[in-house]
């Protein structure tokens, strides 16, 4: 069963890539999604795409007194709030000896810093009414190091650990908290890989598109209230992991 009639999701990093292809299933199978992201512009033209069931919220993860107004914004626009998808990140790969440190800031504070905000900052009221669903894009790198993404690995075995330590503690409050766990995806976070590897990744098949993605972010969130998907790992059939 997979039918969100009547629920409200929101999802960050929902104007692109993983989180505008979580959005458009979230709304095929029955829910208003509330869409968010820093870029106003695109914004608008997703919900001119999807229609009334899209509610777009500008926000800045990277500020926190935009991440403070982040859930007044939902409920005023969405009327409510059933499930948050911590869907944003940043993505860094290659050599450390290569690497730069202010990249390697920006993509840690974006997975790991803003989202654990985002997420903090929907729990009280998830917690208050008793029942809700936080999902957190992670990746295989938060299980199996990836020796070509040190940092990228890093940030995602980080949110591996917040998601299981808050998943046990907010159970008691009906609140589930589980993660989808990707193997390599076709958006624009792989923009820095290098063009032979990425050749071959298509050619090998070896890479995954957004809505397989999505489609298991709406089978967790579809589960019947007593269990929880704690990790869901997908993975392209040519990746051996």
């Amino acid at each position: 069963m997979t039918d969100l009639s009547g629920k409200v999701v929101a999802i960050t990093g929902g104007a692109s890539g993983i989180g505008l292809a979580c959005a458009r299933a979230c709304i095929d199978a029955g829910a208003k999604v509330a869409i968010i992201d820093r870029n106003a512009t695109a914004l608008e033209e997703v919900r001119a795409e999807l229609g009334a069931q899209a509610v777009p919220i500008v926000t800045d993860l990277m500020d926190k007194a935009s991440v403070a107004q982040m859930l007044s914004r939902i409920l005023d626009k969405a009327g409510r709030l059933d499930a948050f998808h911590a869907n944003a990140g940043a993505y860094v790969g290659g050599d450390v000896l290569a690497g730069d440190p202010d990249e390697w800031d920006h993509v840690l504070n974006l997975n790991i810093n803003a989202a654990f905000r985002s997420v903090h900052a929907v729990l009280p009221h998830l917690a208050k009414q008793g029942s809700g669903d936080v999902i957190l894009t992670s990746s295989v790198a938060g299980v199996i190091p990836v020796v070509w993404e040190p940092i990228y690995t890093a940030s995602k075995h980080a949110v591996q650990a917040f998601t299981h330590s808050v998943r046990r503690q907010m159970s008691k409050h009906g609140v589930r908290v589980g993660a989808i766990l990707p193997g390599p995806v076709v958006t624009a976070l792989l923009d820095d890989w290098p063009k032979p590897k990425m050749e071959q990744a298509l050619a090998e098949g070896s890479l995954m598109q957004p809505k397989d993605v999505a489609d298991c972010v709406v089978f967790m969130l579809t589960r019947p209230s007593n269990v929880t998907i704690r990790d869901l790992v997908l993975l392209p059939n040519a990746v051996d992991l």
